[in-house]
């Protein structure tokens, strides 16, 4: 037996929905999302168990939600940047920047995708999957703006970003969140420089 999902209409936001994910999105960051139980999200968000299965299937449902919510946010913030920059060049240092700034942030915990694929190691998972469409998606966006920036080997300039990015959160989570940042943005401006 099938079961069916209530979605609320196209254009209206359910707000118990709303407050589910902000409450995921939070503890899942700060605690990691094995760590958190489905009851604590629905207690801290004042919801329901019927109601929380009236717009998630389980945990996670609500796990690729938060994923996904993420992913959106960031690719918004990269079509701002891309408005913002006025060439490829300083829309990859702008991007470097942005990454640097959150990196200092306080309370900053890593990547939440990074974080997901420790936590769901299995590539065939729904959430791996969440986590490599990101990755791709991101790559994509490095790739074209090397490329649009005349990098002869766009596709190893966005390899080594990444790269790069990955390891600057790790370093930043570990140790000098500041130093990361600084490594972060003067290796995008040597790629943007190599041969």
């Amino acid at each position: 037996m099938s079961k069916v999902k209530s979605i609320p209409a196209p254009g209206r936001r359910s707000e118990a929905r709303e407050r589910l994910l902000a409450t995921a999105s939070r503890l899942f960051y700060v605690e990691g999302i094995r760590a958190v139980g489905v009851d604590r999200v629905m207690a801290e968000a004042d919801v329901a168990r019927g109601t929380f299965y009236r717009h998630f299937e389980g945990k996670d449902d609500l796990v690729r939600a938060y994923l996904e919510a993420t992913d959106h946010r960031i690719r918004a913030g990269l079509a701002a940047a891309k408005e913002e920059a006025g060439t490829p060049a300083a829309f990859l240092e702008i991007v470097a920047h942005g990454i640097g700034e959150e990196m200092c942030r306080v309370g900053f915990r890593g990547c939440p995708f990074i974080n997901a694929a420790v936590e769901y190691p299995e590539r065939d998972s729904v959430i791996h999957q969440v986590v490599l469409v990101y990755r791709d998606a991101f790559h994509r966006v490095l790739q074209d703006a090397f490329q649009q920036a005349g990098v002869a080997d766009s596709k190893r300039s966005a390899d080594a970003m990444v790269a790069l990015r990955d390891g600057a959160m790790v370093a930043a989570y570990l140790g000098d969140p500041q130093t990361a940042s600084d490594t972060l943005t003067q290796g995008v401006a040597a790629l943007l420089t190599a041969d």
